[in-house]
């Protein structure tokens, strides 16, 4: 667990020291959605086929505007593609600096570029060879579950789901995972009358929160009908080896369902920075910089709800 921290650590610095002068972080409410769509008293198929029916409708989607922030840190511009099941591509530059970030997916391989890295290369893997690559000690999830940071999660029907249970104008699930790491737990908050999937955490198999992702803002498209959200916060706690790390995403202008450029999902190369494949097993990483803000704390598993 202590090493999946490394990732989270390096983004973190990487983005704070691209970022300027500090600002103010503001919360934005989910807007209304019109009428209920799930019944007062909504049961767990009730609940698979609103949100299931709303994400089966997402091919794709775009926006070349959006910020990314850390806290108390001005936002890097941000532009971002999706297309399910697995492809995702997010690029973020300043106007004085330029590119600083890239990372993606493709159908077989998933990336990570970062100017500032303290190894300069486009570090890679295919999606067949996580479970034993270097690439499962550095992230502390499978790649496609980015996308489904994004609200776009589907239940499994022949998974046996605990719940939903409400919790304050929520619905809580909960649901066994098989992965790459192994046995992990995710517990999902949807809005318990539109559906939308307002929360994400996963645990390990000793209970301990891994990620968390955080939806709201949601905005129903006028030509689809489907409700995405544009707001987006990836949250890892305190650990032995790290600060707690809080990354928010704010979009604007999507498309939805529109053409995509082919060359979103091709590895990207940067000059000065050579292509290491994760999966290599004589690949050596260098250790991430400092935390930015120094000191440690012991491991929290608190859901924010």
């Amino acid at each position: 667990m202590a090493r999946k921290a490394h990732f989270w650590l390096l983004l973190s610095v990487l983005l704070v020291s691209a970022s300027g002068a500090s600002c103010p972080q503001f919360l934005y409410m989910n807007r209304p959605a019109g009428p209920r769509v799930l019944p007062a008293t909504a049961s767990m198929n009730d609940v698979i086929q609103v949100v299931n029916a709303n994400t089966s409708r997402v091919q794709s989607i775009y926006t070349n505007n959006a910020n990314i922030s850390v806290p108390l840190m001005l936002p890097l511009r941000a532009q971002i593609a999706i297309e399910r099941p697995r492809r995702l591509h997010l690029w973020a530059d300043t106007m004085m600096t330029g590119p600083e970030v890239d990372l993606g997916s493709n159908d077989e391989i998933f990336w990570f570029w970062a100017k500032r890295s303290p190894q300069p290369a486009v570090f890679f893997c295919r999606h067949d060879q996580f479970a034993n690559s270097a690439a499962r000690n550095l992230l502390p999830v499978e790649p496609e579950w980015l996308i489904e940071a994004f609200g776009l999660t589907t239940f499994d029907p022949n998974v046996n789901h605990r719940g939903p249970t409400a919790a304050g104008g929520r619905l809580r699930i909960d649901t066994p995972l098989q992965t790459a790491s192994g046995p992990m737990s995710k517990v999902t908050f949807v809005d318990e009358s539109q559906g939308w999937v307002l929360a994400q955490h996963l645990y390990d198999a000793q209970n301990r929160l891994v990620v968390s992702a955080l939806s709201s803002n949601h905005w129903r498209d006028p030509e689809t009908g489907i409700v995405l959200p544009t707001r987006i916060e990836l949250q890892t706690p305190a650990s032995a080896t790290a600060s707690q790390f809080s990354l928010r995403l704010e979009m604007r202008d999507l498309q939805v369902n529109k053409p995509q450029n082919p060359q979103f999902w091709a590895l990207p190369s940067y000059a000065g920075y050579q292509p290491l494949n994760l999966a290599d097993p004589n690949l050596r990483l260098a250790p991430p910089p400092a935390a930015a803000n120094g000191g440690t704390a012991a491991a929290r598993g608190q859901i924010r709800q």
